[in-house]
């Protein structure tokens, strides 16, 4: 037996017989600097990227439908075959540095990169497996060097780890495709191993910003089992924050749970909720175009422009956006991509301080755009200029003082009241097509 594989089983028996951890006790203050990072950031980075950007949504030579990250559950394909990508994972053009520059040089504050989806493929050197980036041609560990460019470069390293796992032997339920019968599975034992992955991670390429776990909707993950890896999370790091997706609470893919479930915030998919998720911290992930791992036939993208707004939206609601992007099987972030993040990046060189540690509107949600609020400064995000070169501000509780545009900071705008609203008179054209920015600043309520 050589020393990895003793060593791996020597770890499972010890995890195994470990008594469930409990979460260390914190008041709402330490709480709250806990969050403090994650509440300012507003942006990040989602990375999904692993053994199926090979494929990219084809299976001997046929199109498979769905997520590129899901073609071994839509394809059907049993581990023995799947496991072959291993030796066609050979990512030669992966720059730690250059996807770190493009991340930063768009605004984001942290990226979340996927440690291990669902195929159970290991995007690092897993001490306690064989089946990861180390048995690929490419012998690097993608991991290692992101998390050295990370924190060169101030970005939040955080990590994606799935608990359902197609691929290891005790993880149950298997797919009714490959039950492989003679093959006992032991689920604990596999909770175990996760356990062991989920420490390596902490230990060796942290501190972490983030865990962000998924995967936790089949009957073999309980609430009981959620909270317990939730305290052992954050025994490793007590100052961790961990999604809702570590335990059973989430309604579906709005993403918010009971408070009487484990996990840090919520996690709604492919939407922004309508109103927020008021009194809680949240993130939505989202992706550029249709899927989240790589699909060569995926060309569906977002504007530029749809995306600018749908981070504004996550900020005027109190919330975070996490934004994914698919590399290539050859390590590279698609063009498409990499173009889009350069001009959300062009936007928030003028405009991220309306971003950047706020909070939720003070007046709704104005017809003409969204609204953000730092202190006594709210930021008013002007979607629709307008025409008659007056802008209508409703439900102000305080008298403001000045207004001035981002793009045209020395310029007082000037105001005056109608009745119980504000109104701003604007220049002819608007600085940005998209979203030009008016910071107003009001007078402290009492005053």
């Amino acid at each position: 037996m050589s020393p990895r594989a003793f060593l791996a089983i020597l770890t499972v028996v010890i995890l195994a017989g470990m008594a469930p951890a409990q979460p260390p006790r914190e008041t709402a203050e330490q709480r709250d600097r806990r969050m403090k990072w994650f509440r300012e950031a507003r942006f990040g980075m989602f990375i999904h990227w692993g053994l199926y950007s090979v494929p990219a949504g084809e299976w001997k030579g046929q199109r498979v439908g769905g997520l590129g990250e899901w073609i071994m559950h839509q394809a059907r394909i049993p581990v023995a075959e799947y496991e072959t990508l291993v030796h066609q994972f050979n990512p030669v053009r992966f720059d730690a540095r250059e996807w770190v520059r493009i991340a930063k040089d768009a605004g984001m504050k942290y990226i979340v990169i996927t440690s291990k989806h669902h195929d159970g493929f290991c995007l690092f050197d897993a001490k306690n497996s064989a089946y990861d980036i180390m048995a690929t041609p490419f012998r690097r560990d993608v991991l290692k060097e992101l998390a050295a460019e990370c924190k060169r470069a101030g970005i939040k390293l955080c990590f994606y780890h799935s608990i359902m796992d197609w691929h290891h032997p005790d993880y149950l339920p298997r797919r009714p495709w490959d039950p492989r019968p003679g093959v006992p599975a032991q689920f604990d034992r596999y909770v175990a191993y996760m356990k062991e992955q989920l420490r390596q991670l902490v230990r060796d390429y942290g501190p972490l910003g983030i865990l962000w776990f998924d995967g936790e909707w089949e009957g073999t993950w309980t609430h009981e089992l959620g909270k317990d890896l939730y305290a052992y999370v954050r025994s490793l790091q007590p100052d961790i924050i961990v999604n809702n997706r570590v335990d059973k609470g989430r309604r579906g893919m709005q993403g918010m749970n009971a408070p009487e479930f484990a996990g840090d915030y919520g996690t709604p998919e492919q939407e922004v909720p309508a109103e927020g998720l008021p009194g809680v911290d949240w993130e939505s992930c989202m992706t550029m175009n249709d899927t989240w791992g790589f699909r060569k036939d995926d060309h569906n993208w977002k504007s530029s422009a749809d995306l600018i707004r749908m981070l504004v939206d996550c900020a005027s609601k109190g919330g975070n956006l996490l934004l994914n992007v698919g590399p290539t099987a050859e390590g590279l972030i698609p063009a498409p991509s990499v173009e889009r993040l350069a001009d959300i990046g062009r936007w928030m060189q003028v405009n991220k301080e309306s971003i950047y540690g706020t909070t939720a509107s003070r007046i709704g949600k104005p017809a003409w755009g969204r609204s953000t609020t730092k202190g006594n400064r709210i930021y008013l995000h002007v979607f629709d200029w307008p025409k008659d070169r007056v802008l209508r501000i409703e439900g102000l509780k305080a008298a403001p003082r000045s207004a001035r545009l981002l793009a045209a900071p020395r310029a007082k705008l000037p105001m005056q009241q109608d009745g119980s609203a504000w109104l701003i008179a604007v220049p002819s054209v608007a600085p940005d097509q998209v979203d030009s920015v008016i910071a107003m600043d009001l007078a402290p309520v009492g005053r």
